[in-house]
C-alpha cells in the first residue's frame, strides 16, 4: 500500500473520531430571567466543553424532546394561561440552526414534559392535571391535539396534592402503551395504542401515599422501570409486564425529606442510576444497578448548585450536565465508568435559568 494512501486513512480515521468526539445539544430554560428561550451548541465529549451555536427565541420551553431523526426538536411553552402549548421546531444537524415549525395549544396549563414516538407526542400539564395527546403529521412537522386525559387527586398533602397535577409521560419500551405520573392521587396511570388512538388502561400501579410520583425512566432491556417520587424523595424500582408495574424495592434519593425529588436518568450502560433533589442538601444520589434483578444499592451523593431540576447523561456516558435553574448554569461532571461516582469539571455552561438538556442522539 502507497504511504499516500496510508497516510489519507489515518487523516479520515483521526476525522471521524474528532467528530464524534462532538455532539449536538440543546439547553431549554425559563425566560423570566432574561434567556432567549432554546439554546444549541456542540459538546464535546472528550473535553466536556459547550460551543454555542444558535438561540430560538421561546417562551419558557422547560422540557424538549429531539425526535429520533434528530431533525426536529418538541418543546413545550410551559406557562399559566391559554398559551401553553407544544411547539414543533426543525434543527438542522450540521449548524444547529433553529426555526420554529408549528405551535398547538396543551390545553391543560403549565406542560413540563413532552415525549414522542415519531406518531404521536405527549406533554404532561401539571397545574392542567392532564395528559395531552398529539397526533403528528406532514412528517412530525405539524401536530394536532387528539384527546386529553385528567389526572385524580386525593394525597394526604393537601398543599401540594389537593388539585391533580400530571408530572411525566411515556411510551413503554415495546411500543404499546404510555405511562403517565399521576402525581397527586400517588399513581401510574396506564394508556394503551391502538392504531391512531391513545385510550385508557387502567392503573398501572400504586405507589406509597404522600410519594408524588414525578418522572420514570426504563432499564435498557425494558424489565425494570425506576420512579423518582418529588414529595417521599425516594425511588421505587418495578418490574414491567403488558402497561402494568409491580413494586418490589424503595430506596432513598433524598435523605433530608426536603420534598423537592426531580429528575432521573439511568448511564448508558445501564450499571448506575442517578437522581436529582432540591430545596435541601441539592444534590444527586448514585446508586449501582444489578443487571439480572434491577435492585439498586446506593453508593454516594454529589452536591450540586442551587436547584438541580433536570439532568442528562452525554451519549458516551462520560458526563453527566446538571441544570441548576436558580444558579443559572449547567454543572458539567465527569463521571467514573467503573464507580459511577462524579468529579466536579468546574467548566460550568452559564445559561440563565437552564432547566432542560438533550442530546442528539
Amino acid at each position: 500500500m502507497r504511504l499516500k494512501t496510508i497516510l489519507a486513512m489515518i487523516l479520515l480515521s483521526v476525522c471521524n473520531m474528532q467528530a464524534q468526539d462532538k455532539v449536538m445539544m440543546l439547553v431549554g430554560t425559563y425566560t423570566d430571567g432574561g434567556s432567549e428561550g432554546i439554546y444549541s451548541g456542540w459538546f464535546n465529549q472528550k473535553t466536556g466543553q459547550m460551543e454555542m451555536l444558535d438561540s430560538l427565541k421561546l417562551k419558557n420551553p422547560s422540557y424538549l424532546t429531539i425526535a429520533k431523526n434528530n431533525q426536529l426538536v418538541y418543546a413545550v411553552s410551559e406557562t399559566n394561561d391559554q398559551q401553553a402549548s407544544l411547539n414543533v421546531i426543525s434543527l438542522n444537524r450540521q449548524n444547529g440552526n433553529m426555526k420554529l415549525l408549528d405551535k398547538t395549544k396543551t390545553e391543560g396549563a403549565d406542560p413540563c414534559y413532552v415525549a414522542t414516538n415519531g406518531r404521536f407526542a405527549l406533554t404532561a400539564n401539571y397545574s392542567g392535571g392532564s395528559m395531552s395527546v398529539f397526533s403528528l403529521v406532514q412528517q412530525g412537522r405539524k401536530s394536532e391535539i387528539i384527546t386529553r386525559f385528567l389526572g385524580a387527586a386525593g394525597g394526604p398533602d393537601l398543599s401540594r396534592q389537593q388539585t391533580s397535577h400530571v408530572h411525566c409521560a411515556c411510551f413503554t419500551p415495546d411500543g404499546k402503551y404510555v405511562l403517565a405520573t399521576d402525581f397527586s392521587a400517588d399513581r401510574i396511570l396506564s394508556f394503551a395504542i391502538r392504531g391512531n388512538r391513545v385510550v385508557g388502561n387502567g392503573v398501572a400501579a400504586n405507589v406509597s401515599a404522600d410519594s408524588g410520583p414525578r418522572h420514570l425512566v426504563f432499564s435498557n432491556n425494558g424489565r425494570f422501570a425506576y420512579l423518582m417520587s418529588e414529595l417521599s424523595g425516594k425511588v421505587t424500582v418495578f418490574r414491567y409486564s403488558d402497561g402494568k408495574l409491580k413494586t418490589f424495592q424503595e430506596v432513598v434519593s433524598d435523605s433530608v425529606g426536603a420534598r423537592g425529588g426531580a429528575d432521573i436518568h439511568l448511564s448508558p450502560d445501564g450499571k448506575f442510576l442517578y437522581s436529582s433533589n432540591r430545596l435541601k442538601a441539592e444534590g444527586i444520589a448514585i446508586f449501582s444497578v444489578d443487571s439480572q434483578t434491577g435492585l439498586l444499592t446506593r453508593i454516594g451523593y454529589q452536591p450540586t448548585a442551587a436547584h438541580p431540576r433536570q439532568f442528562n447523561i452525554s451519549p458516551n456516558g462520560q458526563f453527566l450536565l446538571c441544570c441548576c435553574r436558580d444558579s443559572n448554569k449547567i454543572q458539567v461532571f465527569k463521571r467514573n465508568a467503573k464507580t459511577g461516582l462524579l468529579t466536579d469539571t468546574h467548566q460550568d455552561i452559564h445559561i440563565s435559568k437552564a432547566v432542560c438538556v438533550q442530546f442528539k442522539n
